[in-house]
C-alpha cells in the first residue's frame, strides 16, 4: 500500500504562496499591456488630432478624476485608459499633464501617483504644509471627525497602534464597532474597508498572533493632507497644554513633510 505523507502546515503554506504568485488581478494584466508610450510617439500622436480632440479627452480625464474624489477613491492608470482614454493611449502622458495642470491651475489641487507598481493616483489640496487643514475644520461631514479622532490616536502613539486601542477609543466616543451606528452604519467596515480603500489608513495583520490581531497606521493620503501640527494644536486644546509638550510628536510635526517625497511623483507615470 502507498503510505500517504501528511504535510506539515509550513508545506502547505509555502505551497499556497507558490499557487498564489500565479494569479494576478484583472487592473495588473490590463495595466500590463499598457506600454508608456516615448516622447516621439506621443508627439506623432499629437500630429494626427486637432487641438479640440485633446482638449476635449483631457476634460473627460478631469472628470473622471473629480468623480472618484468625490468618495476619496484613488484611480489606477489601467481604468483610466480602458475606461476614458481608450483610443487615445499613445498620448496618455500629454493628457495626464494637461489634467494635471488643470487641476493645479483651476481647481488647486494636485495630481499625486501614490503607488508606481500599480500606477495609482489621487487628488489632494494643493496646500503648503503650514496651511494644510484638518478634516474636523473643513469638514462637516461626520466620517471625516471620526478619521480624525483615529489618526490623532495614531500620531499621539507613536505611528503604530493595535486595533484594540482604536475600538476602545470609538466605544468610549459611542461608535462602537460591534453595533450599528445611526450617523456611520457599521463602524468596523468603515475604519477597516472604506478608510483603507481611501488610503487614509493602513491596516496590517501582525505576524503570529492568535487570535488574529491587527494595528493601523496613517496611510498615504494621511500623510499628504492632514497636519501633524494640527493635531498638535487640537490635542493641547484638549489638555490645555502646549503643543510642545509632546516633544516627539512636535518635532515629528514640524519637520520636512513626507508629502514633499509624493508630490515629485506628480505625473510622474510619464517617465
Amino acid at each position: 500500500m502507498t503510505q500517504r505523507k501528511r504535510l506539515s502546515s509550513t508545506q502547505i503554506s509555502s505551497q499556497n504562496k507558490r499557487a498564489s504568485s500565479f494569479f494576478v488581478t484583472q487592473e495588473e494584466v490590463e495595466d500590463a499591456t499598457f506600454t508608456q508610450p516615448s516622447t516621439s510617439q506621443v508627439q506623432r500622436g499629437l500630429e494626427k488630432l486637432t487641438a479640440a480632440q485633446v482638449d476635449q479627452k483631457t476634460a473627460e480625464v478631469v472628470q473622471y478624476f473629480l468623480v472618484k474624489d468625490q468618495k476619496k477613491m484613488p484611480v489606477r492608470r489601467a481604468d483610466l485608459v480602458k475606461h476614458v482614454v481608450k483610443e487615445y493611449r499613445n498620448i496618455y502622458p500629454e493628457i495626464i499633464k494637461r489634467a494635471a495642470r488643470t487641476f493645479d491651475q483651476v481647481f488647486g489641487l494636485k495630481l499625486i501617483e501614490i503607488d508606481t507598481r500599480s500606477h495609482m493616483y489621487i487628488l489632494v489640496n494643493n496646500l503648503d504644509t503650514a496651511d494644510r487643514i484638518s478634516p474636523i475644520e473643513c469638514s462637516t461631514n461626520p466620517k471625516m471627525g471620526l478619521l480624525f479622532v483615529i489618526l490623532s490616536v495614531i500620531f499621539m502613539k507613536g505611528g503604530v497602534v493595535r486595533e484594540n486601542l482604536i475600538w476602545n477609543t470609538l466605544k468610549k466616543l459611542r461608535a462602537d464597532p460591534g453595533e450599528k451606528h445611526e450617523e456611520f452604519g457599521d463602524v468596523r467596515r468603515v475604519v477597516t474597508d472604506e478608510f483603507v480603500r481611501q488610503r487614509y489608513l493602513e491596516y496590517v495583520r501582525i505576524p503570529h498572533t492568535e487570535p488574529v490581531e491587527h494595528e493601523f497606521r496613517w496611510g498615504q493620503r494621511a500623510d499628504m493632507e492632514v497636519s501633524k501640527a494640527r493635531i498638535l494644536e487640537f490635542m493641547g486644546q484638549l489638555h490645555e497644554q502646549e503643543p510642545q509638550s509632546w516633544s516627539q510628536q512636535y518635532r515629528e510635526a514640524h519637520s520636512t513633510p513626507n508629502a514633499a517625497q509624493a508630490s515629485s511623483t506628480t505625473t510622474s507615470s510619464q517617465r
